[in-house]
């Protein structure tokens, strides 16, 4: 994929936003970027991370029980931890702060449950344009994924996108008609075909071999103005 940022977004949709939102910002330190209504209710509360978002979603209408998404935790660099930190936020979500460079780790990194880690890593190279840093270690970007094996019972298929805990990355392109339809080609699942979002941006997703969401995204303030 052709790039507009070499940074990957991770969404995180929460019950308890002002809990949620204050472990993010105090404990791990993440600096508040903005607020976007998404309208029905739905907000997202923005909080940047070495050049990512994490996107803080929260809405009126009580988000579902469902299974985990394969996005199993989150790490990010900080200069000020010696060794590797592991917090949950308050709805037990797991973060680890890390010393830039732990791992090979530029500035985040994805900790993902995969069902079958080969053919997660061929999909990663194929379609999303990753590269392979190690067996278990992809770089989408600056973005690092590190890809385990599941453990437990089997995720079903059709893994709710708004439903409690980390559920989608973002990837920002030039052009999300291409992305999509290329990605589509090349073998992923879709989840949403390409609409525009107002003026702010025109947005599409599609599913991984584990059912997981992957939003693209072509963002005006990056890309300039949207497709008609």
């Amino acid at each position: 994929m052709n790039l507009a940022k070499p940074c990957i977004d991770v969404g995180l949709y929460c019950r308890e936003r002002e809990a949620v939102m204050d472990f993010w910002q105090t404990s791990v330190g993440l600096g508040f970027e903005g607020l976007l209504k998404l309208g029905g209710g739905a907000q997202q509360w923005r909080h940047e991370m070495h050049g990512s978002i994490l996107k803080l979603n929260h809405r009126l209408e009580p988000l579902p029980d469902a299974p985990p998404a394969g996005y199993d935790g989150l790490i990010v660099t900080d200069e000020t931890v010696d060794e590797p930190v592991t917090m949950l936020d308050p709805e037990g979500n797991r973060v680890t702060l890390v010393q830039p460079g732990f791992e090979g780790i530029d500035q985040i990194a994805i900790e993902m449950a995969v069902s079958n880690v080969d053919e997660h890593r061929a999909f990663m190279r194929r379609v999303l344009g990753c590269q392979q840093v190690s067996e278990r270690h992809m770089k989408w970007g600056e973005t690092s994924f590190f890809l385990s094996t599941a453990t437990g019972p089997a995720r079903a298929k059709g893994t709710a996108l708004a439903a409690p805990g980390f559920r989608y990355v973002t990837v920002q392109v030039w052009d999300v008609d291409l992305e999509h339809e290329t990605a589509l080609r090349g073998g992923a699942d879709e989840g949403m075909a390409p609409t525009t979002l107002g003026e702010t941006a025109r947005i599409s997703f599609i599913k991984d071999p584990d059912d997981n969401w992957i939003e693209i995204s072509q963002r005006a303030s990056l890309t300039g103005s949207l497709p008609a």
